[in-house]
Formats: structure tokens, sequence, C-alpha cells
């Protein structure tokens, strides 16, 4: 399929409006006639918008988009999974108990009916045909479009070890595999997460708050490298062990074995650890598959411009399925700037991304942290250090030439914003004190 046409002889068009009930869920509410308002009033036929993907920069796309031009474009929203846009952020306190599944939904259908949005769930898009103007929900239903937006997002990687794919191996990246860590760490009571990054650290955490024996594998020396140094590092492996999360650096996995569902994990180096469920959390690939399919430009994601555009004008990529001057971001806040760029530009607007400055603010096992810019210190850099272990403090700033070029902090972040701020303009410190210490509170005035 290369963007020239689904079938040959194949069935007709079916039209938004005679998509069964079985394929279309959309918000039960009436919608809002007065969101066409304002496209109305010009004369101009609405274009038809579809968008691919009901993920959180789904989500904040077609949040700004209403807000900066409602009723410019004829909205469907199309997404695989069988609910609205819900938080990934809270998977991990979900998968602990720590909230609900309600707590984790940002709208409700009514939002999405209130500004004419046609939601689809629980339907995947299969195909785009590019030439046509046309996307194949499932097998058989057919989308027509003027104007593209692919927000796929990414698809968890398995590590190619023999084993991967006994019962017990899962992935935790939504909504079903959580409830599918749930389902089996009832049962079962050892649990083995592999990967050190952020979400593997999460489901450590929550598997642990469920009072399953847990166990966290990293292939690194230190847990997230890309976002912390070997002391701040140290400081988060001491708040997960005293969760009651075992950690094993360097740790290579080597396979995983039992008869008919997981009972161990075997290491490179011959160790053998007894396990009923394994949960794997080693990052994440774009997806790719549906664009590459319709014939647009790939790299590692879907190639787009400052504008997001692909490399066809109709169709446009963001979140974590795009590749963006040769770089993938993975985060939330690049999504949504992303997000906010193309609403803007769609709505008629000069706006452009740029990039983003990475920045890292979290909670892992309730201690704070926070990263910006570089982790280690080059050579040509400055590190300035506080350090208080035994209060779980520790602040680096990494300054070259007078400006900061990147912060690491743990336990205490309150100035992480000018931290940020300075990294991405690129202006002089005034005061590393003020940073590494904390600005003081104004004198009161005087009576």
């Amino acid at each position: 399929m290369t963007g020239s046409g689904f079938f040959v002889g194949g069935p007709p068009t079916i039209l938004q409006s005679e998509v069964p009930d079985a394929i279309l869920k959309m918000a039960t509410s009436p919608m809002d006639t007065s969101a066409h308002d304002a496209r109305a009033e010009t004369g101009l036929p609405r274009e038809r918008l579809v968008v691919v993907g009901n993920g959180m920069a789904s989500l904040r796309f077609l949040e700004r988009l209403t807000e900066g031009s409602p009723g410019r474009f004829d909205v469907t929203c199309v997404g695989a999974e069988p609910k609205a846009a819900y938080n990934r952020v809270l998977l991990s306190s979900l998968l602990g108990g720590e909230v609900d599944e309600a707590a984790c939904e940002f709208r409700g259908l009514d939002w999405y009916a209130a500004h004419g949005i046609r939601l689809i769930t629980g339907a995947p898009v299969t195909q785009i045909d590019r030439e046509n103007g046309l996307v194949l929900v499932g097998e058989t239903h057919v989308l027509p479009f003027d104007k593209l937006v692919l927000a796929v997002g990414s698809l968890p990687i398995r590590l190619p070890k023999p084993g991967m794919e006994l019962p017990g191996v899962i992935t935790f990246r939504d909504l079903a595999d959580v409830a599918a860590i749930r389902k089996a760490a009832v049962q079962h009571a050892r649990a083995i997460v592999i990967g050190g990054g952020l979400l593997g650290l999460e489901a450590a955490v929550g598997l642990a708050r469920l009072g399953v024996e847990t166990t966290l594998l990293h292939v690194m020396d230190r847990l997230m490298e890309r976002q912390l140094d070997h002391h701040a590092a140290g400081l988060v492996k001491r708040a997960m062990e005293a969760r009651g999360v075992r950690v094993i650096l360097k740790a290579d996995t080597a396979r995983v074995e039992g008869d008919g569902r997981v009972e161990r994990l075997v290491l490179a180096d011959g160790t053998v650890l007894p396990a009923d469920l394994v949960v794997m959390s080693v990052g994440v690939r774009p997806s790719v598959a549906l664009a590459q399919g319709a014939g647009l430009e790939i790299g590692r994601g879907i190639k787009v411009d400052d504008r997001m555009t692909t490399s066809d004008s109709r169709v446009f990529a963001l979140g974590e399925c795009a590749e963006h001057r040769g770089l993938i971001y993975g985060l939330v806040e690049p999504a949504y700037e992303q997000a906010d760029t193309l609403a803007r530009h769609l709505a008629g607007h000069n706006a452009a991304y740029a990039g983003t400055s990475l920045a890292t603010s979290l909670k892992v096992s309730g201690l704070p942290v926070f990263s910006a810019g570089l982790v280690d210190t080059p050579e040509d850099a400055e590190a300035i250090v506080l350090s208080d272990p035994g209060a779980g403090l520790y602040r680096k700033l990494l300054v070259r030439e007078g400006r900061l070029i990147g912060a690491v902090f743990v336990g205490d972040i309150a100035e992480q914003g000018a931290c940020k701020g300075l990294i991405r303009s690129g202006d002089p410190v005034e005061n590393v004190d003020d940073l590494m210490f904390g600005r003081p509170a104004p004198e009161p005035l005087a009576a």
C-alpha cells in the first residue's frame, strides 16, 4: 500500500456520518452546533480533519485547535484504545492503588460532543490512502480527510531474548498493561521489572505498593542514566530500596524460562532469579508502520518540519511518533509544544517548532527529582555541588563561561524553573548562590 488506494474495484467510501454504531462510539450528548458558527459565517465549507491517535498529545492538539479556531474544521478523532485520552503519567499510581481509573481521565465524552468532535474508540486506523484522502478504520470502514494528523505514539520494546513470549511477560505502557499486571500480581508473589528508566522505576514502586516481592534490573551502572549523574542516581536507588524494591545494576538479561509460563529469569552471568511476573520497561520505538505504509518519509520516526508537516503537505505528525530535526522526544512536554505549534499553524498563524530543551521534573519513589541540560560534567565546564546524603539532598549546577548548561536536583527542586529558563535562554548566571541555596524571601514593607 503506497497511498494509491485501498481496493481494486472495492467497496464505496463510507462517510463519517455512515460509520456504524459498532465502530463509531461518539459522545452521547448532542453536538454543540455553536462550535461551527465561526466557519459557517464565512460561507466556506469546513475542512475534514482526521486525527489518528487519542492520547495526551492528541487531546492537547484538539484543545488548542478548538480554542484557537472553533468551527474551522470538521473533526474526527480515531483511537485504537477503548477509552478516551487519559493521563499516562498516573499509570504507576493506578498500578499501586493510589488512584482509580477515573482519576486518570482528562475529558469526558461530553467535552468532545460540545466541541463538535467525533470520537471513535477501540478501532485502529489500519491504512492511509493519501491519493484519495481516505483512512481505513479496522478492515472495512473508511473516513475521508482534507487534512490528517498522526499522533500514534510509540510501541514498547521487548528484548530479543528467549522466553519473552511466555505468559507472565508484560509490558508497562497503557491501561490494559496495568490491568494485566495487577491481575498477575494478585495471583503471584515475585515480580521482576526490567529497565531502570522512569517507567521501570514507576512500575517497580507500584508493584511494591501492592505487596509484591519486587526486583528491578538495569543493564547500566546507574538508574535513569539519561537524567541523573551517579550521585543523584545513588539517592534514587536508596529511595527505591527503602520502598522494598531490590535493585540490581549491570544486570544483563539472558533469557526467561518456564514451563508454560514465567518461572525464572537468568542473567548473562548465570544468576537465576525466581519470578512469577516479568514487567518489560526497556524503552519505546516510534509507531511508524501506518505512515510507512502510506509512503511518507520515515527516519527513526515520521519526519516532520518546523510546522509538524510530513513529506505530504496535507499530513502532519506530532508526539512520540514524530522525528523533528533528527530528534525523537519521548516526554510529554515536547509533545505538548508540538501540539500547540500545529494547532496554531492550522489556525492560520505563523507558528514554528524549534525543538525542546529537555527537562525532567518528577517524583521517584516519593523523592523529588529535577534535571535539565547536561547531566555529566564536560571538561570545559565547572560543577558546583551541594550534597547532604543524610537529608537526601543533592544539587549540581554545570556552568560554562558564566552560563548554566546543566542542573541536577534531588530532594529540593524549588529553583527548577529558574534553572530551566537560564539553560534555555543561555543568559549569564547573575547569582549562582540563589540557584544553589534559593532566593532570599523579600523583606516586609515597613509600616
